[in-house]
């Protein structure tokens, strides 16, 4: 009885072994929630259009996603929909409860939905979901329970359903539907004619009719499995695990490549086969799937998976060059260790080691069909992998270990295993322990623990040996160390540390490699190398410019020489057999892999360039770094949505390039739109359809009118314009991948018109307005100048009057003190001359007296001829009295103080004697008579015949003063001027 239980449990364990056979490598998964579309959350269909956007039937409508932007776009009368068809003009069509048409662009390239219900018949024109559309030539056709309905040149024919329509499909260049009683049916000169008998399809409930062969089709059905279909002959598909088919319900089907076929099913997710049956992988809740109930299936433009869901969408990058490989599906594990030996998949993981056989006859072994199982004896934590002489070691938690097999036989269990370190050109491996190194030696395929190399009591989990045999380690925290071992290396000679003092930029986190003859570190800040003239480290210049002093977490080189790195979480490789213009290499990076190494234990594992292994915190994943180099995948940019911000904003275009009626790749004259002035702020939203290099792609645009220089590269997937002043703008995007290859240009032109002050008639009324201010501005400037001038020539007439005032009352006063001078100068002359005149008066009478005194003692002396004894002296005397010389001195004096009066009155009067002047002058003087005689040695007597005299010369009457006389003919001359 127990061997019958025991074969019983075997052959379970066979067949389930058997059916779980899949590729080991599985497609990463995208999954999308109503969360992320913000829609009703269940899925019926899904299309994608010629330029690349993704179309999803949902309960709220139709919803669009072009990478970066989901849209949704409701029915008219909000119903459901179902199902979806796109034709070669971009029509989607789609159809809900009492609605059916199709969403077209208008000329903004904004969806709007046409409606073509009117067309039926009005008893047709009441009906439920439709299920089903498909598109042949220039014909459409929908799918209801009830109804089929045929849309052609603008004509809809209905096709009642004889016990209801199950399934409405294209295969090849044939319509094909099922009815629940007349079974499979063929549509052919319009009509559907039976294309098997009723009675072998009735009853299978086909759900997928697709292209097998040229002559053969590949039906599936709800609950029966699947059959080929040559003519009339129906034979069942020899699957290679029936059973994977008959607990479950095929809800549809899909051919994804030439011989594999994509089945979904109601509750184990998606099944993808080949034509012959065999199970090539299978994607549900296990691989990451969110919900395993797929209703429809579509294969992409990139030969890549959407899947309608009952809960969402999901996107299975199918043709993918990075796939994972789960070794233990049902538990996340850490993968730090992995290695390919004897034809078996080795991983190490943080709960034991996993292995899986591998048929390498295959390039890339993530395609291989197998399974992975727990090698015996590995429980625990993994840390290495080393294959050595052709063993392979493990590091182990408990130990080190050799694999042989599935079984992990015990070397050294006295403490945890880093790694190992074999020495070239012997038998010793050094292994580096929890507690320092120890010495293993092998001898053909058996290994012994040689013992612990004492004086060395460090955790060194990463080992390296340089081309003198020198062994260095590093202990995360404590720095790196330089061992240098006795001959038979049972002891330590020397050994040294090395820390942030030695040139090392910390102390902390460095790794140890020996890579192109070169001792190299791994450091927080860029790569380092020791130099041994100085005894420390320093920044390697080649790996300077590529790392910036960006940390370095792990190194390797592969077979070719590249060598491949975790930079700040990054994974990447130094390509060599890539030259470019300027450098002999090229820096990849792989962005799809970022942040999905182990921190503090990464690890790149380079088999070859078709199979290139990185441990993650789930699993590994594999790279076909051959396969994705020379992807040749067209890289698309999307504009899909732009926007005019004002008080309120305004959709300018909605994603679609119009041209004749057609959706095209390039803005049409006819969408360049203007708009006012108040809409001067936009808002661009972009994308690139490459759904599966999502994280690899980044933008780069210009608003040529605006920006003078391209941006610089960003993976933003927006921009945003604001206060633009008015002009014509092109709103230029490319986009690129990690590989640098660019997109064309999608452009999109608009007009911000100016404001109605802006214009061109305003400002030919502004250049109007501003010639006629010109104008009046010179007119006014004129006349302005004018009053100027006048008031100019007013202010300097009136300085020139009181210039001249000024002048006068200056000239005044300087007559005024002339004349003050003259005065003066004439009451100076006038003393001198009364000064002269009265010296002459006194000089007259004292000769006078002299001469009365010499004649009254010569007439007392008595003595005789005395008076003759004078004669001399009175002839002196009256020589004196005399002479001219005093009266000519008084004359000049007189002539200057009197202005010329006798000169004046000897030309006005020339009768007048020499001895008249003198009397004149003498009563100008207005000297009295006596003295008048004393000065002319006359008496009184003959000064009045002399004043007579001269009154009769000048006839003048008794009644006319002399003197006044004398004044008045003299008058004009007689002041000064």
């Amino acid at each position: 009885m127990n061997k019958i239980i025991f074969l019983i449990g075997s052959f379970l364990f066979v067949v389930h072994i058997a059916v779980a056979q899949t590729t080991i490598g599985i497609p990463s998964i995208k999954n999308y929630s109503n969360a992320d579309y913000n829609a009703a959350t269940q899925i019926y269909d899904v299309k994608q259009d010629k330029n690349g956007i993704l179309y999803f039937a949902d309960n709220d409508g139709l919803l669009t996603f072009d990478g970066s932007y989901w849209k949704l776009y409701p029915m008219p009368n909000h119903t459901a929909i179902k199902a979806l068809a796109v034709d070669s003009s971009g029509k989607i069509y789609a159809g809900g409860q009492d609605e059916v048409g199709y969403f077209y662009p208008n000329q903004n390239g904004v969806l709007k939905f046409h409606s073509i219900r009117l067309l039926l018949p009005v008893q047709a024109q009441q009906f439920a979901d439709i299920w089903d559309i498909v598109i042949l030539d220039n014909q459409v056709f929908f799918r209801t329970i009830e109804a089929i309905f045929q849309y052609k040149n603008n004509h809809m024919i209905v096709f009642d359903a004889p016990g209801g329509w199950r399934l409405l499909t294209k295969a090849g260049s044939s319509i094909f539907a099922e009815d629940k009683v007349e079974g499979l049916l063929r549509f052919n000169n319009g009509k559907w004619i039976s294309q098997l008998d009723k009675t072998n399809t009735a009853a299978m409930h086909i759900t997928g009719v697709l292209d097998y062969n040229k002559n053969t089709l590949l039906l599936t059905t709800f609950t029966n499995g699947l059959f080929l279909l040559n003519g009339q002959t129906l034979t069942k598909m020899p699957l290679q695990h029936e059973s994977i088919l008959n607990n479950d319900l095929v809800n549809c089907a899909s051919k994804i490549d030439s011989n594999q076929y994509a089945i979904g099913t109601a509750s184990n997710g998606l099944l993808i086969i080949d034509d012959k049956g065999q199970l090539i992988q299978k994607i549900s809740n296990a691989e990451g799937l969110q919900n395993s109930n797929v209703h429809r299936v579509l294969s992409d433009q990139d030969k890549n998976l959407w899947l309608a869901l009952e809960n969402g969408t999901s996107f299975i990058n199918y043709n993918t060059s990075i796939k994972h490989i789960y070794p233990v599906k049902e538990n996340q594990t850490v993968s730090t260790a992995i290695r390919i030996f004897n034809k078996s998949l080795y991983i190490g993981t943080s709960n034991g080691l996993y292995s899986a056989p591998l048929d390498l006859s295959k390039n890339d072994v993530s395609y291989c069909n197998s399974i992975f199982s727990e090698v015996a004896n590995t429980k625990g934590q993994t840390w290495s992998l080393t294959e050595t002489n052709h063993q392979l070691l493990l590091g182990h938690q408990s130990g080190a270990f050799f694999i042989n097999g599935n079984n992990a036989i015990p070397i050294m269990t006295k403490q945890g295993a880093w790694a190992f370190q074999p020495i070239p050109a012997t038998q010793d491996i050094i292994a580096g322990t929890y507690t320092g190194i120890e010495l293993l030696k092998q001898e053909g395929n058996t290994f012994t623990d040689a013992g612990k190399i004492n004086d060395l009591y460090e955790s060194l989990n990463n080992i390296a040996a340089d081309s003198q045999n020198n062994i260095w380690a590093s202990h995360p925290y404590r720095g790196i160390f330089k061992i240098q071992l006795s001959a038979d290396r049972k002891t330590i000679i020397r050994y040294t540390k090395y820390t942030k003092y030695d040139g090392l930029p910390s102390t902390l986190n460095n790794q140890v490699y020996f890579i192109k003859n070169k001792l190299l570190v791994a450091t927080e800040k860029g790569v380092y190398e020791y130099n041994a003239a100085t005894n420390k480290f320093r920044p390697n210049a080649f790996f300077s410019p590529i790392f910036n002093g960006s940390p370095v977490e792990f190194m390797t080189a592969d077979s070719m020489g590249n060598i491949w790195f975790v930079n700040n979480q990054r994974v990447g490789v130094i390509d060599f057999s890539k030259a470019n213009t300027q450098k002999p290499y090229t820096v990849i990076y792989f962005p799809e892999l970022t942040g999905q190494t182990v921190k503090g234990n990464e690890f790149i594992y380079p088999y070859n360039n078709e199979n290139i292994f990185i441990g993650s915190n789930n699993g590994v994943f594999h790279l076909n770094y051959s396969r994705y180099t020379q992807s040749i995948t067209q890289l698309k940019v999307v504009l899909s949505t732009v926007k005019a911000i004002a008080e309120k904003d305004s959709l300018l275009f909605g994603g679609y390039f119009l041209s004749d009626n057609q959706i095209a790749t390039e803005q049409n004259l006819k969408q360049i739109i203007s708009l006012p002035n108040r809409f001067n702020s936009f808002h661009f939203e972009y994308s690139s359809n490459l759904y599966a290099q999502k994280s690899n792609v980044e933008f780069s645009y210009k608003l040529i009118g605006f920006d003078k220089h391209w941006s610089a590269w960003s993976s933003k997937t927006e921009k945003d314009y604001t206060n633009l002043p008015y002009g014509i703008y092109r709103f230029s995007l490319m986009a690129r991948n990690n590989l640098g290859n660019e997109s064309k240009p999608v452009n999109y032109t608009f007009i911000v018109t100016p404001a109605w002050y802006q214009s061109a008639w305003i400002y030919l009324l502004y250049l109007v307005i501003g010639v006629l201010l010109i104008e009046l501005i010179i007119r006014w400037q004129k006349r302005r100048f004018a009053m100027h001038q006048k008031k100019h020539e007013e202010e300097q007439a009136r300085l020139s009057y009181l210039h001249s005032l000024e002048l006068d009352r200056n000239e005044k006063e300087i007559i005024a003190l002339r004349n003050q001078n003259l005065e003066t100068e004439l009451q100076f002359k006038n003393k001198e001359l009364a000064t002269i005149t009265m010296h002459l008066v006194e000089r007259g009478g004292i000769l006078i007296n002299i001469k009365q005194a010499i004649i009254a003692l010569i007439n007392k002396t008595k003595i005789p001829d005395l008076a003759h004894e004078f004669r001399s002296v009175f002839r002196i005397l009256d020589e004196i009295e005399k002479n001219a010389d005093d009266w000519n001195h008084f004359a000049i004096y007189f002539d200057q103080v009197h202005n010329n009066f006798l000169t004046t009155l000897k030309n006005k009067f020339p009768s007048l004697s020499p001895t008249d002047l003198k009397l004149c002058a003498y009563l100008r003087l207005n000297l009295s008579s006596k003295e008048i005689a004393q000065l002319m040695n006359i008496s009184l007597k003959g000064v009045e015949i002399s004043r007579y005299r001269i009154r009769k010369k000048l006839n003048l009457s008794t009644d006319i003063n002399l003197y006044d006389f004398l004044i008045e003919a003299t008058q004009s001359t007689d002041k000064p001027s």
